[in-house]
Parts: structure tokens; sequence; C-alpha cells
């Protein structure tokens, strides 16, 4: 008789423990789900092409909130430079269509302009013993050479400039990198940025890091230069401070 009293109590004890398990389930569905559609809403005020460090801001931050706090630099297209060199002297002489024909590639591309290494070298040798010192800096480090092609040594660096002349606008920073057809042959081509209101050639440096002599070829594509546009003008150019590489002309040697 105990054990039939017993069995009506343990039911309902078992029905009211799956009554409060659904109950559980059903609070933590309704959660997610509104969870699930407040991420939409947040993505749906996003633009199209949001930077992904956006998309993974809290909902409650907006996009235009972040913009409108970060300065933005933009890569600019081939147009604006075309429009920049040609009626404005931005770069001088100007090559409006890339060249590729039997040479390494120069001249305006899509997003940025190849330029040229003008037959002007400076070639570090150690044939006199020198030191390389950037605050007391000696002609006998190096040897002059005007040729089409000049043959670095081996673990080895020359000094050149570009055949380009350079003036760079006020709201614009230009940064540059080597062309990969002499990155993949071990050479490497150093320039610093273009400062906005500088002008000048720009001086280049061929690194030639194999154990082999390296040629460079003068009048061919050395380099190319990528112009970052601000949404606003700088407060002090490179110009305003007088820089000591200002119009500079030619291969320039290190100054203090």
């Amino acid at each position: 008789m105990n054990d039939h009293a017993d069995r009506p109590a343990l039911s309902a004890k078992g029905r009211a423990e799956a009554d409060d398990k659904a109950r559980r389930q059903a609070e933590a569905l309704r959660a997610n789900l509104a969870r699930r559609k407040a991420q939409a809403r947040a993505r749906a005020e996003e633009p199209e092409h949001a930077p992904v460090a956006l998309r993974a801001c809290p909902p409650d931050v907006t996009t235009g909130q972040i913009l409108g706090r970060a300065p933005v630099m933009s890569v600019m297209p081939d147009h604006w430079i075309r429009e920049m060199a040609v009626k404005h002297g931005m770069i001088e002489p100007f090559t409006e269509k890339l060249q590729r024909e039997g040479v390494i590639s120069y001249g305006l591309s899509s997003y940025g302009y190849d330029a040229r290494v003008a037959p002007e070298f400076k070639i570090f040798t150690n044939v006199d013993s020198a030191i390389v010192d950037p605050k007391q800096f000696s002609d006998k480090s190096f040897v002059d050479r005007e040729t089409e092609i000049c043959v670095i040594p081996p673990n080895s660096f020359a000094l050149a400039r570009t055949v380009e002349y350079f003036r760079i606008p006020r709201d614009t920073l230009v940064i540059c990198l080597g062309k990969s057809t002499y990155a993949r042959c071990g050479i490497i081509v150093n320039v610093t940025p273009l400062e906005p209101e500088w002008e000048g050639h720009v001086t280049l440096e061929f690194s030639n890091t194999t154990p082999l002599p390296a040629r460079i070829y003068a009048n061919e594509g050395a380099c190319q230069f990528i112009f970052l546009k601000a949404d606003s003008p700088c407060e002090t150019s490179y110009g305003d401070r007088s820089g000591k590489y200002q119009g500079q002309r030619g291969v320039t040697l290190p100054k203090l």
C-alpha cells in the first residue's frame, strides 16, 4: 500500500521539474533571438563596405561616430595623379601610360606612379677604408658613375635619383615601394616618405643583398610612388619648415 501511495507524489514532482526546464529553455531561445535581431539591425546600419574593424564595434557605437573622430587618408587613383601632374606640375616629366615593352615598367599605374632611375650613381666602396657616418659623410665612401647600366658589388649599395622631379601637395603624403622585378633579384629600393610641400628629385638607395654583382638599368622603372591624400591640409608642411632636402637636385648626400 505504501508503494502505491508514493507514486502520484513522485509523478507530480517530475512534472514540475520538466515544466521548469522547458521554461528555462524557452527564455534562452527568446534571449538568443533578441540578440540576433539586434546584430542584424546593427549590420543594416553600417555602410556596404565598412572596414572589418568598424564591424567589430559594439552596436551602440555607429560608424559615423568613429569616422568622425578618426583622420582619413585616401589612396589616390590614376586620374587624380594625371590631373595633378599635368595641371600642377606634381611630376615632371610625366609619363601618362605605363611603359612595359622591353623595359622595367614605368609611368602611370592604377593607384600610383612608377618612377625611373636616372643614369647618375654613387656606388659605395671600401677601397679607402672609409666609414659611413651620417653626421660626417665622406666622399671617400663612394665612386661616381654616369652610365646606362650600374653594377653594384655583392652585399653593397648605391645611391641614385629619379628622372622625375616631384612637387607634393600640402594635403598629400607619398610613400614608395620598390619594383617587384628588382625585389625578386634580391635588390631592395629604399625611399623615405615624401612629405607635404616637399619638392625635388627623389634620392634612391639600391641595396644588393646577394653575394653576386647586380645590375641597375637607368631610364627604366625603379620604384612605385603611392599618393595618400588627407581629408584636411596639415598645419605645418615640409615647405613651412624649410626642410634641409627641399628643392634637391641630382643625387643628394646626407645632411645634418
